[in-house]
């Protein structure tokens, strides 16, 4: 970081220096100090502890950096509210960090800690903090004393098990422990009042946790699990449940007391071993989403699966004896109005096989747009020009029929596994992120033939891609490429464009005049001095044709 960024409050700025009459109103370095200091996606190794030469800053943002630790003096930053070390390589937390009285938000997530300090319960302000993606194996007993903590992320660690004192949290509204190797989760939690979002997925649970006073949740997501039997007597606590996520368990049975879930608006048994429903499931008023494939159901055939919830509740409704026919239907709901009052366009998903949820600016995408698909197939996917940092994870959801997948212009910095599973992808667009990698698992991404990986932070050629035979497109202008593989560009036969404008190719090896395929060969804008501009000038064949008769003999 440049010295005079730490220097700001106290060196007269250089315009003052050259002679310009600045009146007292005008010298605004004297009025004001420095509150907002972001220095995310650098290369920073390290802070200087001359971070507390600002005093008055409120947020300092650092993430994605690579930082192995932070300086001690960030504990003498008392007026800091928010704080994101994320995605960096920090091991440790300097125990200065617990002395900041109005700290806010602490984003930790996607580093190498194994441990957090005991005296994190000293944050009495904290309201949200993420530590998910780390390696944690135990949560501090001090955790208790964060009374006002709103979010708590503990996703993607390696936790047995929650300390029962989490239930002290009386302000805590979403819980997410996804991904870890939870197989009870403790009585104690269902004490806590405020809580309306717990995530469990993917852990090893094997019954439903019980609840009784969390009158106010209104999701519950736990599916992978290893979950056999419904409770009856858990559900009827559930009163104020929307969103019932139960996918990829081992349930056999649906108890009737489902019933009492009359907000239920999503229900999602799909992946069990479920061989009957109770009729009067078609009587829940809200519900809007049942998943029920994947399952052995005898009494439903699978064409009726296929139809989608509203004509599977219809059946179920004409099932149940007691009751003589239904009151008149209604027409089925065309929009769903979204929290950002947008709607999404039913008509698109049932037409056009198009989910798109674009140009909003959004962090997350809402679950209502994931709710909206139904049992529809959707083949092109378009989340463009939003703020997403990850992979939407109910992408998975649309894996038998997503071909065209659009992540165009967002903040995504990582591709998670979710994408590696979505194996009929044909076109991945993920233009203007900040990728600096992509993982090997997507070689099982068989179908794909075009990615587009353009103005992002590629520093080397992502060697998956020399796993994809079926790649036709590979455009990845405007990243910081060094060099490329000729013989392994050679294999891939079906390759007809290669893209590679303003990256930093100091050389471009003559074997590369053989991969004959190339109808299209992007090279201006690399530092290399052969071929020259004019031959790049000439076109795909003729710099082809110039390295080949470069090749050593």
């Amino acid at each position: 970081v440049p010295e005079h960024v730490w220097r700001i409050n106290l060196d007269t700025p250089e315009e003052a220096q050259q002679n310009l009459s600045f009146g007292a109103a005008d010298r605004w370095w004297e009025q004001t100090d420095l509150t907002k200091l972001i220095l995310a996606s650098n290369k920073l190794q390290s802070l200087s502890e001359d971070v507390q030469l600002l005093p008055a800053l409120t947020m300092l943002d650092v993430h994605d950096n690579q930082l192995t630790s932070l300086p001690s003096a960030l504990g003498q930053l008392e007026n800091l509210q928010k704080l994101d070390v994320s995605h960096n390589k920090l091991r440790s937390l300097p125990e200065e960090l617990l002395q900041l009285p109005r700290l806010r938000s602490l984003l930790l997530q996607h580093n190498e800690l194994s441990q957090l300090p005991e005296g994190l319960g000293q944050l009495l302000s904290l309201e949200e903090l993420d530590v998910s993606n780390n390696q944690l194996t135990a949560i501090p007993s001090s955790f208790a004393l964060l009374v006002n903590l709103v979010r708590l992320n503990l996703a993607c660690n390696q936790l047995r098990e929650l300390p029962a004192d989490l239930s002290a949290m009386k302000s805590l509204r979403q819980l997410d422990c996804t991904k870890n190797y939870l197989e009870t989760v403790p009585p104690k939690l269902a004490t806590m009042a405020s809580l309306e979002q717990l995530y469990l997925r993917k852990n090893k649970l094997r019954s439903l946790p019980e609840l009784p006073s969390c009158k106010l949740l209104k999701e519950l997501h736990a599916g992978e699990n290893q979950i056999e039997t419904l409770d009856a007597e858990n559900l009827k606590q559930l009163s104020s449940l929307c969103v019932l996520e139960l996918r990829d368990n081992k349930i056999k049975a649906v108890p009737e007391e489902i019933t009492v879930l009359q907000k239920l608006e999503r229900l999602d048994l799909a992946n069990n071993d479920i061989s009957r429903l109770p009729y009067t499931l078609g009587n829940l008023p809200q519900l809007k989403f049942l998943a029920l494939e994947g399952n052995p159901l005898r009494t439903i055939r699978r064409d009726l699966l296929q139809k989608g919830t509203q004509e599977l509740l219809k059946y179920l409704r004409s099932k149940i004896q007691d009751d003589g026919p239904g009151p008149n239907e209604e027409p089925p709901v065309t929009a769903m109005t979204l929290p950002s009052h947008s709607k999404v366009n039913i008509h698109a998903i049932t037409t056009l096989k198009l989910l798109e949820y674009s140009d909003k600016q959004a962090a997350l995408i809402p679950e209502a747009v994931f709710d909206a698909v139904g049992t529809n197939p959707v083949n092109t996917v378009n989340f463009s020009k939003n703020q997403l940092r990850e992979i939407p994870p109910r992408l998975v959801e649309l894996k038998e029929s997503i071909c065209d997948l659009s992540l165009g212009f967002n903040k995504i910095s990582c591709i998670s596994s979710e994408l590696c599973l979505l194996q009929k992808l044909t076109h991945l667009d993920l233009r203007n992120n900040l990728l600096t990698a992509l993982p090997e698992e997507m070689e099982a991404l068989k179908r794909l033939h075009t990615i587009n990986l353009a103005f992002n932070r590629f520093k080397v050629f992502p060697s998956v891609l020399y796993q994809l035979p079926a790649l036709e497109n590979i455009l990845l202008s405007n990243n910081q490429v060094g060099s490329i593989d000729p013989l392994q560009l050679k294999a891939m036969d079906k390759l007809g464009t290669l893209d590679l404008q303003n990256n930093d190719l100091l050389q471009v090896p003559p074997e590369l005049g053989n991969c004959e395929n190339l109808r299209s060969l992007l090279l201006e804008g690399n530092p290399f001095r052969t071929p020259r501009a004019a031959v790049l000038a000439k076109g795909t064949a003729a710099v082809l044709e110039y390295l080949r008769s470069r090749i050593p003999s």
